[in-house]
């Protein structure tokens, strides 16, 4: 079993597939160049894009990213001033500097190549980066691929067995589930909750209170994302000039305290949501939840129903809201995707959705098969979502898609725990669906903006 440590990754805007995943990418070849050979005799790097990371890469940051992975610096650790010095040196002198001490040529306008023509059958965010030495010849050369959420593999990590549901995992679990119906059926027997289960697999992973100091870690991070987002104005980086809306949003809320609930039942939502993800479109700090495409649903239903408190029977709340959609998360991840390129805006929006609703409803007292039911209706009415982002930048539909869809989870909370009774679909059905609806879009709509509005709206 993956830890939700996993899923909730601390990283850097705009995209967890193509910014934090190639990052880490280009942290791992590094590492390994650097362990192979103790002399160093790399001349140059030179990386191929391949796929929807060729196609939406410029927008959506991926040129600075391996930048900044090959120069040993790490998504969840990296600081504003550190990344503007490192882009700005290897953009001026076309010099990478190693962890090690060595330098290495690299000029991004010459060794990072699009090549968005080539689609792997094994996951359409695909990569090569090849050490090369003076004489031209092949060091090192790997295949890697970005396969959502900041997650990454190599290509005989994701050719590798399945067993039975499960994908072969280095960490036994107390409680192992591959489906909602054995995550249910494991509460019913234990008398538990899902956070419960949940957070005992994590005991396996580590001691008790490192998990709730990485949790509380993550919260940091969201209500810091939410917070800079609210006080941070202007223009968002890119082509379409998109103007921040959330600060202005939030000036009126603070200044109609007492207004009428039914004109602001959406309000604090979408403030919220838009805060993180514009934050996110211009490369802030921000926690995958379970991606950066969608990182503002689960912060903004957070922020709104539990408020981030500080008091210890605040944060044991925000603990097991983030345990049990962690739970649902983990559902995607093991039975469909979350990768845009992969599943489409469904994979992303759909998930965080179904996700925040579990949470929420747990948070409401919800028994375990109501907050499996809020998930269900949290990915049923997001089913088919098309991921196509205008310009190739994580700004247009995607900032108002995370303030739709952290409004579609509360409400997906509240109709879980008006219903009783067997539900007539089931959230591991709906993730089946939603796995053979991706594979059935079009490429066109998974992340390349090649379709939809990417290519019906004129960039401004």
């Amino acid at each position: 079993m993956l830890s939700i440590l996993d899923l909730f990754r601390i990283g850097i805007g705009p995209s967890s597939s193509h910014t934090v995943g190639p990052m880490r990418i280009a942290n791992a070849f590094m590492a390994e160049v650097c362990a192979r050979f103790e002399i160093l005799p790399t001349a140059r790097i030179r990386c191929v894009l391949k796929g929807s990371l060729a196609l939406t890469g410029p927008g959506h940051g991926t040129i600075d990213a391996l930048v900044l992975g090959l120069s040993a610096l790490r998504p969840e650790a990296i600081e504003p001033d550190t990344r503007k010095e490192v882009l700005e040196r290897v953009s001026s002198t076309k010099v990478l500097r190693m962890a090690t001490g060595g330098t290495i040529k690299f000029d991004p306008a010459r060794d990072i190549v699009l090549r968005g023509d080539i689609i792997s059958d094994l996951h359409p965010n695909a990569m090569t980066i090849a050490a090369i030495d003076a004489q031209g010849r092949r060091l090192l050369e790997k295949e890697y691929f970005s396969v959502g959420g900041g997650f990454i593999a190599t290509a005989a990590q994701l050719a590798a067995p399945a067993v039975g549901d499960l994908v072969a995992s280095r960490t036994e679990v107390p409680h192992p589930f591959s489906s909602a119906a054995e995550l249910l059926a494991i509460c019913q027997e234990e008398g538990s909750s899902i956070a419960d289960v949940v957070l005992r697999n994590e005991d396996a992973h580590r001691q008790r209170r490192l998990t709730s100091a990485g949790i509380e870690r993550i919260l940091v991070v969201m209500s810091t994302c939410i917070d800079q987002g609210l006080q941070n104005e202007g223009i968002l980086p890119g082509s379409l000039q998109v103007r921040r809306r959330a600060p202005e949003l939030w000036r009126k809320l603070k200044a109609a305290p007492g207004a009428n609930e039914t004109e602001r039942l959406f309000d604090w939502l979408n403030c919220y949501a838009m805060a993180v993800n514009e934050e996110n479109a211009a490369g802030g700090r921000v926690v995958t939840a379970p991606t950066n495409g969608a990182a503002g649903i689960i912060p903004s239903v957070l922020r709104h129903y539990l408020a981030f408190g500080e008091k210890e029977a605040d944060l044991q709340a925000q603990i097991r809201f983030l345990a049990t959609a962690g739970a649902i998360g983990l559902l995607y991840k093991q039975r469909a995707s979350i990768s845009g390129a992969e599943m489409g805006c469904q994979g992303e929006v759909g998930v965080a959705c179904s996700m925040a609703a579990a949470g929420l409803a747990a948070h409401w007292g919800a028994l375990p098969e109501q907050v499996a039911c809020a998930a269900e209706i949290g990915i049923e009415h997001n089913l088919g979502l098309t991921c196509d982002p205008v310009g190739g930048l994580v700004q247009v539909p995607c900032i108002e898609r995370n303030a739709i869809g952290a409004v579609k989870a509360a409400n997906a909370a509240r109709l879980a725990l008006h219903r009783t009774g067997k539900t007539c679909v089931s959230l591991d059905q709906a993730i089946e669906t939603m796995r053979q609806t991706g594979l059935d879009m079009s490429s066109k709509y998974k992340e390349t903006s090649q379709g939809g509005l990417a290519v019906n709206v004129v960039e401004c």
